[in-house]
């Protein structure tokens, strides 16, 4: 059964809004006692949060499908819906968010650091909210805002100071566990690490962790054996440690070409050119280990390697190795810019961002784009046409009129506004009064004011269509 995991696609989905209510006040003797339709709850968020006590990605492996719960509709009387629950989704440390394409979203590193995955949609407003000194009693409410939806991956890059290094059954897991109180799984047989072992050493003042990575093998960078999949535990560490096994019975494998080849592999990876190496040669306490160790350590040495023979089954030579990790780690720390670990990537909009963009499409249809106005039309009930004349009215505040003219969009032309497969479509009719008849004009209600003569409503209604023909006819498109 699969213990570790440390790469999953995960699919996320924030709480949709609650919808708004549309409700007027009643009470005896009074007929119209005002809009009191309070606003949908927001939808919950779904957010990775670092927790040292998480070590793997199992729980999202077997189910990576995650949702947070969506807001509650507004209610009469003025009475917001109750907000959704966030979702929080416990990661480990070191955890690296990526979208599909590969493109790094957060660098989660560090106790408690969050990142949000996934948006909660935003409540829809009630017609109280929604009054105004024009819009008296609006008869509509404003839907919620669908939740946000994204496929995420997770990926664990182990976060550790030193990183062992060797082919399998050199003896990194039985070094790291007389190093540190680590208990990793020990066997004589390749492949007995699966997993990323983690302990903790303390050597003198420095307290620094040690990572024991699964062995690699010719070909490792290019996805033979286990090394590919655990490379990527090694590009946090500071500081490297090639293990060699001076007692292998494997006649064509000597320490030196064992270190070549994993040098090859983590030159062919790339990015770990620039960590300290040290060489460790282990298994000293076998009669011809020792001699080999001997023989191959001024060649080693000569390359510019500190060089330590040891014993991880005798204890021999620990303590020298694990003062001069000590002091290597100290050294690196020193050299890091005091900054923090966590990176969350940010991509700020264009300052000259209109917040939309027009375009038109080989047949013809003009669509319309953008974060707002897609998010209007998400919100707007297109059975009530006061609500429709609202949409409208934001529209044209926005520019999106004048932008329609600027691209050559004439009266009865095609209009999309939001993506291909869930999209608004309508023939476009510029400066056209919308809503409900009795309505009258855009944001008025004739029942707040005193009654107009029909001759004076319609003689209105011609002056208003009559301005918007001459500001049609004098608009030049670009």
């Amino acid at each position: 059964m699969t213990t570790f995991v440390d790469r999953v696609e995960l699919h996320v989905a924030a709480g949709s809004g609650g919808h708004g209510c549309a409700s007027v006040h009643r009470e005896k003797f009074k007929p119209l006692g005002g809009p009191d339709g309070g606003n949908g709850g927001r939808g919950g968020d779904v957010i990775l949060v670092v927790d040292q006590a998480v070590t793997t990605l199992l729980d999202y492996h077997h189910s990576p499908h995650r949702k947070a719960t969506s807001g509650r509709p507004g209610e009469g009387g003025n009475r917001s819906g109750k907000d959704g629950q966030d979702l929080i989704l416990p990661v480990p440390d070191g955890t690296v968010v990526q979208d599909k394409d590969g493109n790094v979203l957060a660098d989660l590193v560090g106790q408690g650091t969050t990142y949000v995955a996934a948006e909660g949609g935003r409540g829809g407003l009630g017609n109280a909210a929604l009054s105004s000194a024009r819009r008296k009693a609006p008869g509509f409410a404003l839907l919620g805002v669908p939740g946000g939806l994204q496929d995420i991956v997770l990926e664990l890059k182990t976060v550790a100071d030193v990183a062992l290094v060797g082919y399998p059954s050199a003896g990194k897991s039985s070094l790291i566990s007389v190093l540190s109180a680590a208990k990793p799984k020990i066997a004589d047989y390749p492949f007995t690490t699966l997993v990323p072992n983690l302990g903790v050493v303390t050597a003198g003042s420095t307290v620094y962790t040690i990572a024991d990575v699964p062995g690699l093998i010719p070909g490792a960078s290019q996805g033979k054996g286990l090394g590919l999949e655990f490379l990527r535990h090694v590009e946090r560490c500071e500081v490297l440690v090639h293990v060699l096994d001076t007692a292998t019975l494997e006649s064509d494998r000597d320490p030196v070409s064992d270190l070549d080849i994993i040098e090859q592999e983590l030159s062919q990876y790339g990015g770990l050119g620039n960590r300290p190496r040290l060489v460790v040669l282990n298994k000293i306490d076998v009669p011809d280990g020792k001699d080999l160790a001997e023989m191959v350590r001024p060649d080693l040495e000569a390359r510019g390697y500190q060089v330590f023979a040891i014993s991880a089954v005798a204890h021999t030579g620990l303590k020298e190795l694990s003062f001069a990790l000590a002091d290597l780690v100290a050294k690196s720390r020193a050299a890091k810019p005091a900054e923090e670990a966590t990176r969350i990537v940010i991509r700020p909009k264009a300052v000259d961002d209109a917040g939309f963009t027009v375009a038109k499409e080989e047949d013809g249809l003009y669509r319309v784009r953008g974060e707002k106005p897609e998010r209007w039309v998400r919100q707007t009930d297109f059975s009530n046409d006061e609500a429709v004349g609202y949409l409208a009215d934001r529209l044209s505040r926005l520019g999106v009129e004048t932008s329609l003219m600027k691209a050559g969009a004439r009266s009865g032309d095609g209009v999309a506004i939001g993506p291909e497969e869930n999209a608004v479509v309508f023939d476009w009719e510029p400066t056209v009064m919308a809503g409900a008849e009795m309505l009258g004009r855009r944001g008025e209600d004739h029942r707040f004011e005193p009654p107009r003569p029909a001759e004076q409503r319609r003689r209105d209604k011609q002056a208003e269509r009559d301005e918007a023909d001459e500001a049609f006819d004098d608009f030049k498109p670009f």
